[in-house]
């Protein structure tokens, strides 16, 4: 009988059981499982470094690998860890610079919960120390072509069946899902209020519907002496419209603190939209990208209210879920200066 998964490394019982199956679906004659460790951040998601060496099979030999698996409480419209496997793979097939999974654990009969493995990438992710490095505008372009490339994937590509498609407009869908999240707070903290009532006001066109990322933000991927090396944390994953990456990448919010560096603290947006153009075909929507940096502190500040309720409510007791619901009043200041942006007023 094996124990959930928790922040902790896996215990004799569950290595032992994750060895017999890894043989198993590698086809391998033996695997050795070791050096796990628990990586740092993933407040949604438990992941777990583990060092493999298979002997046999299609994935012989050394295999730095990360285990994820979810969260003892998860977040509203996160994918189970199957679906962010298959959407992870629909992205490294199609060339986005993304892990390759390896082996994909459903039923949760071997450690407690489903879990992946998908092999690791090296590098740095930690967006408070990615920023304090010298701007690389080769690095803005390379993670605006690597989005561009994203984008190609459209509604009826084979394998993501299962991501759900808008029944509204996005700007609806995400309206009402941001006010559900928010819950009483929606109606109680005016720069909230305000906010919402504004983006159902000024909405732009829609764009292309395409697979997004929907969590595309500096801290979200891996750079290695100023290379990128991948693009991880996928559970947001799904079908939306093409600027909504754009704007949350460029947020203010997702600069840790290098506001004048437009495209995610790292650089320039000139860089990052020429990137993205290069690679997608698609023009940048100015305006679009404006509305959805508003409308990205929004779904911010809701996930960071939920954030704070898994803490408050007992189900996750975490001082980070706690911190993370402080940050409320920073991002409400970010969104109220963006909307004065939008409406000419800096």
């Amino acid at each position: 009988m094996t124990t959930p998964l928790s922040a902790e490394p896996l215990t004799p019982d569950q290595v032992r059981s994750l060895t017999e199956w890894l043989t198993r679906q590698a086809g391998a004659r033996s695997v050795v499982v070791g050096n796990v460790r628990r990586l740092s951040g993933g407040a949604i998601s438990v992941n777990l470094a583990i060092d493999l060496m298979i002997e046999g099979g299609d994935v012989a030999g050394p295999c730095a690998a990360v285990l994820r698996s979810g969260s003892p409480s998860g977040v509203s419209a996160s994918l189970d860890k199957v679906r962010e496997a298959a959407v992870l793979k629909a992205a490294f097939d199609a060339g986005v610079m993304a892990p390759e999974p390896l082996f994909v654990e459903a039923t949760g009969n071997v450690l407690g919960a489903p879990f992946y493995l998908m092999r690791r990438a090296t590098g740095l992710a930690a967006g408070h120390r990615l920023v304090k490095a010298p701007t690389v505008p080769a690095l803005a372009y390379e993670l605006g072509r690597q989005l561009g490339r994203l984008h190609a994937i459209r509604p009826g590509a084979p394998g993501l069946d299962f991501l759900p498609m808008p029944t509204n407009s996005i700007v609806d869908e995400c309206l009402n899902a941001y006010r559900d999240w928010l819950g009483d707070v929606a109606g109680k903290d005016p720069v909230l209020a305000y906010a919402l009532r504004w983006l159902d006001r000024r909405r732009p066109a829609m764009g292309d519907l395409v697979l997004s990322h929907r969590d595309y933000r500096t801290g979200n991927y891996m750079v290695d002496d100023g290379r990128l090396t991948a693009i991880i944390d996928w559970e947001f994953a799904g079908w939306s419209d093409a600027m909504e990456d754009i704007g949350w990448f460029c947020a203010a919010c997702w600069r840790f603190g290098q506001r004048a560096r437009e495209a995610g603290g790292i650089g320039n947006r000139a860089d990052f939209y020429a990137g993205y153009e290069q690679a997608s075909g698609r023009s940048i929507d100015h305006t679009a990208v404006g509305w959805w940096e508003v409308m990205a502190h929004l779904r911010w500040a809701a996930i960071a209210v939920q954030q704070a309720m898994r803490h408050v409510s007992g189900a996750e007791p975490s001082l980070e879920l706690a911190l993370t619901g402080r940050m409320v009043t920073e991002i409400s200041y970010d969104m109220l200066q963006q909307i004065d942006r939008m409406e000419g007023g800096a």
